[in-house]
């Protein structure tokens, strides 16, 4: 008899970088009260951001986590932060704050890219990072009613946006983008954006659209960016990805051609790779200077996946 749950434990996703957060977000018991209390909780500790990047103390400390006295300095807007949940310690936040130029010693300021790809923070600290990341931004981009142009009001902890004049309620949004690894035999297909830092390639990827499955996603992407058709689709994981809001859906695609074909405007080159290219991209030693992305990615998960058999 088939067993259901006969999977992995932890999931591949728990290994993918921003998904350490262990904040209990306690979503049904969110209300129009929920804020206030949460920021007059003394116990209240602060995710600090400023013009999107995040507040880190760089001492013995070495945290971007600051208690309600610590982020009371920074004159952070209370008004427009939202509660990312609680810990044993009590509420967390996220809230902006105005820092002009580089900030006193011993702060810093880090972009989510640093904060993911650097030792800055702790992984449970990045994961609620990137979720306070995301909520700030569709705040910051959601102000007036998309139905009737009117300003709206943030409710329910940030979790939600009401305007007045017409009663309509939004919703912070997630995108969803495929992220997959084409595999045709003992070959992978791999592809280079123009953006991309010298020799790295990486999986294909491209948003959902509406009225699609993340199967037909996957089949299309990887379609319209290197000529190969896929068959059969498996999910491996997700990460979430703050650049702004998206969900990264990790899969593996089984390819029905060989043949590459691309246009140059999605990518300047795309080639299949063996497991002993891989194995050179990730000791950093392939003789065409190829690398593969870094760790923490869910590009790298997938391929590191497949590179070891999985």
């Amino acid at each position: 008899m088939k067993h259901w749950f006969d999977v992995p434990y932890p999931e591949a996703s728990a290994h993918t970088g921003f998904a350490q957060n262990r904040l209990v977000r306690d979503a049904e018991n969110r209300d129009g009260e929920t804020l206030s209390a949460a920021v007059q909780n003394p116990s209240a500790r602060f995710h600090l951001f400023s013009a999107g990047k995040a507040l880190v103390r760089k001492d013995d400390a070495q945290t971007a986590t600051f208690s309600q006295a610590e982020a009371l300095l920074f004159q952070p807007d209370l008004h427009s932060a939202v509660l990312l949940g609680h810990d044993a310690d009590g509420p967390r936040l996220a809230a902006t704050i105005e820092i002009e130029g580089d900030p006193a010693e011993p702060f810093r300021l880090y972009d989510l890219r640093s904060v993911l790809y650097s030792s800055a923070v702790r992984e449970e600290e990045a994961g609620a990072i990137a979720q306070g990341a995301s909520l700030l931004h569709w705040h910051a981009t959601n102000k007036f009613c998309g139905k009737c142009g009117a300003a709206t009001q943030a409710t329910n902890g940030g979790y939600r946006r009401d305007c007045a004049a017409c009663s309509s309620q939004t919703f912070p949004r997630t995108d969803p983008v495929v992220i997959m690894l084409g595999i045709s035999g003992d070959k992978c297909l791999l592809g280079r954006s123009p953006h991309f830092p010298p020799g790295w390639y990486s999986t294909l990827a491209g948003f959902v659209e509406p009225g699609e499955t993340i199967e037909d996603a996957v089949r299309r992407e990887t379609l319209e960016e290197s000529g190969i058709q896929l068959g059969k689709v498996r999910y491996h994981a997700s990460q979430p990805w703050p650049f702004p809001h998206s969900l990264m859906i990790g899969c593996f695609g089984e390819a029905l051609n060989d043949t590459i074909r691309f246009d140059g405007s999605e990518l300047e080159d795309c080639r299949w790779f063996s497991r002993e290219d891989l194995a050179l991209m990730f000791e950093d030693s392939h003789p065409q200077g190829f690398k593969c992305p870094p760790t923490k990615a869910i590009a790298h998960a997938l391929i590191k996946a497949w590179a070891g058999g999985g």
